[in-house]
């Protein structure tokens, strides 16, 4: 018979050795555990909802970039809303619900991982396009292609995370060792298909596309400092200067999202294998509380951000032709 060690106990004790353990965690750390990641958890859901309704209200906010923000954003608010809460309740308590639950949440946090790292390679390659080739910026980059590339984005995210899942989605429970546990396991060719596919692939994608951006945006600026009078400089040197910063802005919050996404696969990459130990637990975290900083990033660099901020929390939103407001 397993017997309760000193700081463990059983999940089921009814099971006896069919049940995983528990670490008993005292209670004044578990409750400032809970109300820190739950107050983590309702910021995220909380800013990320007024970046939703800002870019979804005011339709001088429609443009290219700001579509882009708006996907990041809903993926961001799904992280606060779905992954950070059942994260919270896998870090501190057995798994009591269903082996089914346990598949759909790997299957969603794949999606929205997925489409998260996507819309982050989208809005590297719009500041690449701004920068790079400002003349065709408008031509190349509308709004409708914008649209059709998010809603791609996030299909092909839902279709590779079928893929990844398929297995426990057909079979819940198959990777599972005990009972009170939800787990992932997968095999060495599908786990060096996703760290190549999820992580080196888009990585190197949006480091050589902001390296570009970097070296034209620098060209550009000492250009601006030269005082060159051509009139094509000066047509479009108040448009340069608004794509630098956002290209800077931006810039800021890509890597913010390299700085929280990194260390959770170059963990996995070094010791070929992701344990469930306190480590891996504080990495994934990381990864998920970027999804509070975004909203963050927009509040301290976009102004247009905090006016529609205020406008919402006032209410002002409801009065009729409020979407039209100038907030830029």
């Amino acid at each position: 018979m397993m017997e309760a060690q000193a700081g463990v106990a059983l999940c089921f004790p009814q099971l006896l050795n069919a049940s995983c353990r528990k670490t008993i965690i005292p209670w004044p750390e578990a409750v400032l555990l809970n109300i820190v990641l739950s107050l983590v958890s309702l910021m995220t859901v909380s800013l990320n909802l007024l970046v939703i309704i800002s870019v979804s209200h005011f339709r001088r906010l429609h443009t290219p970039t700001n579509i882009l923000l708006l996907s990041l954003a809903v993926s961001d608010f799904l992280v606060g809303l779905l992954l950070m809460p059942i994260e919270i309740f896998r870090k501190t308590t057995c798994w009591i619900l269903s082996d089914i639950t346990c598949s759909l949440y790997y299957y969603l946090s794949g999606n929205i991982v997925c489409a998260s790292i996507g819309n982050i390679v989208l809005i590297s390659a719009d500041r690449y396009v701004a920068i790079c080739d400002p003349l065709h910026y408008s031509t190349r980059v509308t709004v409708t292609r914008v649209k059709l590339c998010v809603c791609l984005c996030w299909l092909c995210a839902a279709l590779y995370s079928l893929f990844y899942t398929k297995d426990v989605l057909i079979q819940p429970g198959r990777t599972k060792s005990c009972h009170g546990e939800c787990v992932l396991v997968i095999d060495h060719i599908a786990g060096t298909v996703d760290l190549f596919l999820s992580f080196i692939f888009p990585v190197t994608i949006i480091i050589v596309l902001y390296l570009r951006v970097f070296l034209v945006a620098v060209s550009q600026a000492r250009t601006m400092r030269s005082h060159v009078t051509a009139v094509s400089l000066q047509v479009s040197v108040t448009t340069k200067k608004s794509e630098l910063k956002a290209a800077r802005t931006l810039g800021v919050l890509v890597v913010v999202y390299l700085m929280c996404f990194c260390p959770i696969y170059c963990y996995a990459l070094a010791v070929d294998s992701v344990v469930n130990t306190s480590f891996v637990y504080f990495m994934v975290f990381l990864f998920y509380f970027n999804s509070c900083l975004n909203p963050v990033i927009y509040a301290l660099f976009y102004r247009w951000f905090r006016k529609a901020v205020k406008l919402i929390v006032t209410l002002l939103i409801l009065q009729p032709g409020s979407c039209e407001a100038n907030i830029l």
